[in-house]
């Protein structure tokens, strides 16, 4: 954020929360852990791959590092790994693999690799073979356009090392009575604004903001030394740039920790739910099968979790042979934009591309069995290529669970017309997670696919708000002329306004790839001609969008409408085209920045929250491939302003949640979970109620009356 699945259900969700370390969070504060994370990375021996979408494998990493060192297309040295990713499989091969369920069949496995050297940004794509764990480069380009590749872990440590050995830091530190030794240093991407100079745009820096750390709390993020800047070219891993603008009090430490009783620790026992009836659900791999729903869950260092492949296994009304009915394709994170609200020289350039400049994936850590999952949660672990290339192991960075026996309600009835007679009906809603935590900065985000009856996709928020310090102490001493910029939320202390944008890519293959936009908008009518006293009603105007340009949404414009991808080739007994609806579940703001503003030109696609592309394999992240210093040129809004069909066709929905934080008092020190999403619910896609259609129920779902198992119908995606 700044300075840094299922059952008989039929609709999905993925879910979302925040909070943040440093580096944005202070790296030096998180060097033990990653560490510790670095002395588990290792070579595994040959590993047959079950699927050709699992992640690659530590001996897949291996070898692909040793393919890029040995290829002679890129001879400089030294050479970093930024990016090393799953290349798409061809999309008709993996979805023919999918629906004969052809373990046998190959497909090609190919990584992505991004990496840095001799001043240059390489893009390789090497070919792996999981059975021998070889791997060979078969193509190679440089990067000439703007932008640079994401972050690495170890050069954000060593950039955050510097501050201490450079005399005018230690002498701004020394001169606010502030002890070195409590400082702790983050890195913050410095954005772009302007400037056509090539030498200006090739420059790869960043800027360092220090805070105060020390015993007394944990939340450094509240104790920022205001008004001193530091520049690091990170290419040469020198100090170029300082300045010492400003001087505010350092705010007090006091009343700024958000530990229990100053210490950490998991929730009591029983403090998170239990799953007593034991896992109803079943993983093979990176395969999961719960009641009528499959998908694959994949990791991606940029992404995080990524949902592969969902689809319903329906059952025909009649008793009909059970049949895999697609749903989505791909879906994840493909980016989070941040920007801050003040034009201060220390915050103007806090626009942060989280995903893109430093990696959800990075940024996942280790899950707390008990507490960030309920006890009986499967995990699963993660591997990346840390910046030498060699594989990184993060423990327990997913978990899958049910969510059960919280009292929700997938659907209820009391029926009392019958003479001497009352029947009720309820049914227990029962759902699926698939989460990540991403704690990047000061912000955590706790993403949860979530597939369940209702099929909504939340994001949650909660984490540390970012502060700027200020000689202020009381909201009566701000100046009714002076725009603050924020709330003063404590002695010395405002946190300044800010906006989250959390832009899902999701490919959805509804009963098959031909699918097409609609936007069923109310209208009202006017009753005339007719003998009943009605005045008006109202009606559906139903369009189908043709082009981009159609299918680009407003949601806080216009009528009321329900969003629909419909696959016009598919139909119900009735007729109706198959569908799924998109439906927004709060967080529907939109960016109100000036068009012209160069953090708004960089994310232009957050001024619609909706918008509709062709499939393109290549379009995958929407501020484009390289992010960090982007200017705009690439990504979601350039790609959806080029106005293709989009009707009839095979189509990614891009959904962006926003939230605009005016923060408040209740904030500080760490802010409670916001909520808001949306949901994807079928549309006719089945003949009737699927919870009736007598699909695999999960375990421990029981009718009210009938005492029969429930079976859920909808998946959920979430991010929280």
């Amino acid at each position: 954020m700044d300075g840094r699945s299922a059952s008989s259900f039929h609709s999905f969700q993925p879910r979302l929360a925040t909070s943040r370390w440093p580096a944005r969070m202070p790296l030096l504060a998180m060097l033990p852990l990653i560490l510790v994370a670095a002395l588990l990375s290792f070579a595994a021996g040959p590993v047959a791959c079950a699927h050709p979408l699992d992640p690659f494998s530590p001996a897949e990493l291996t070898a692909i590092r040793a393919a890029v060192l040995a290829s002679p297309l890129v001879p400089a040295r030294p050479l970093t790994f930024h990016y090393v990713g799953l290349d798409d499989p061809d999309k008709p091969a993996l979805i023919s693999y999918a629906n004969n369920n052809n373990a046998s069949a190959i497909i090609p496995r190919r990584a992505l690799v991004i990496a840095r050297a001799g001043g240059e940004s390489h893009e390789l794509l090497v070919s792996v073979s999981g059975f021998s764990s070889s791997a060979s480069v078969i193509s190679h380009a440089v990067h000439r356009g703007a932008g640079f590749p994401t972050l690495t872990l170890e050069e954000q440590f060593a950039a955050v090392a510097l501050p201490p050995r450079h005399p005018p830091f230690v002498e701004s530190v020394r001169a606010r009575g502030v002890d070195m030794d409590d400082v702790l240093c983050a890195v913050f991407p410095v954005g772009w604004f302007g400037g056509d100079d090539p030498s200006v745009r090739q420059r790869r820096v960043v800027k360092l903001l220090c805070f105060v750390a020390g015993a007394d709390t944990a939340n450094f993020y509240a104790r920022p030394i205001e008004g001193v800047t530091l520049v690091v070219d990170l290419d040469r891993m020198a100090i170029v740039g300082y300045r010492d603008r400003v001087e505010y009090p350092v705010p007090k430490a006091e009343g700024t920790d958000y530990r229990w009783a100053g210490h950490v620790g998991p929730p009591a026992p029983g403090a998170v739910g239990q799953q007593p009836e034991g896992r109803g659900f079943r993983i093979d791999g990176h395969l999961v099968r719960w009641a009528d729903w499959e998908f694959h869950v994949g990791f991606d260092m940029r992404a995080g979790t990524v949902i592969s492949l969902a689809s319903i296994h329906d059952a025909a009304l009649q008793g009909g042979t059970r049949r895999r009915r697609p749903v989505l394709y791909r879906g994840f994170v493909s980016e989070v934009f941040v920007p801050y609200m003040d034009p201060a020289e220390e915050w103007y350039y806090r626009t942060f591309l989280d995903a893109g400049e430093y990696g959800l994936g990075l940024w996942a850590f280790p899950l707390q069995p008990g507490a960030d999952c309920p006890h009986g949660a499967a995990y699963l672990d993660g591997y990346y290529a840390g910046q030498d290339g060699m594989p990184v192991q993060n423990k327990n960075m997913i978990c899958v669970f049910e969510r059960r026996g919280a009292g929700d309600v997938a659907w209820r009835h009391t029926e009392a017309g019958f003479p001497n007679r009352l029947i009720t009906e309820v049914w227990p809603d029962v759902s699926l997670v698939v989460r990540m935590v991403v704690s990047a900065g000061n912000y955590d985000y706790i993403l949860d696919w979530e597939f369940k009856t209702s099929g909504s996709i939340k994001v949650s928020l909660t984490g540390l708000l970012e502060v700027k310090g200020t000689g202020y102490t009381h909201k009566d001493q701000i100046p009714p002329s002076e725009d603050a910029h924020g709330t003063l939320v404590a002695e010395n202390t405002i946190a300044v306004y800010h906006d989250h944008f959390v832009t899902y890519h999701l490919d959805l293959d509804v009963d098959g790839t031909r699918n097409s936009f609609v936007k069923n908008t109310i209208t009202t009518t006017k009753n005339n001609g007719t003998t009943t006293p009605r005045k008006s009603y109202w009606t559906v105007r139903r369009e189908v969008a043709e082009t981009e340009t159609d299918a680009q949404i407003d949601l806080n414009a216009g009528a009321p409408a329900d969003l629909l991808v419909v696959n016009p080739g598919k139909r119900t007994r009735m007729g109706n085209e198959a569908g799924y609806r998109v439906i927004p579940d709060g967080a529907t703001a939109a960016s109100v920045m000036a068009d012209d503003d160069f953090p708004q030109r960089r994310a232009s696609y957050c001024k619609k929250q909706v918008r509709v592309t062709p499939y393109n394999k290549s379009e995958k992240w929407a501020p484009g491939v390289y992010a960090d210093q982007s200017t705009g040129d690439d990504g979601l809004g350039v790609w959806s302003g080029r106005d293709r069909s989009v009707r009839d066709e095979d189509i990614v929905l891009w959904y962006t949640v926003g939230v605009h934080h005016i923060p408040y008092q209740e904030d500080f020190p760490v802010m409670p979970t916001v909520s808001g999403g949306f949901e994807l619910r079928p549309a006719n896609f089945f003949d009737r109620n699927p919870l009736l259609l007598g699909a695999s129920p999960p375990p421990a779902t029981t009718s009210r009356r009938r005492g029969q198992q429930a079976a859920p119908v909808n998946c959920s995606c979430t991010g929280g």
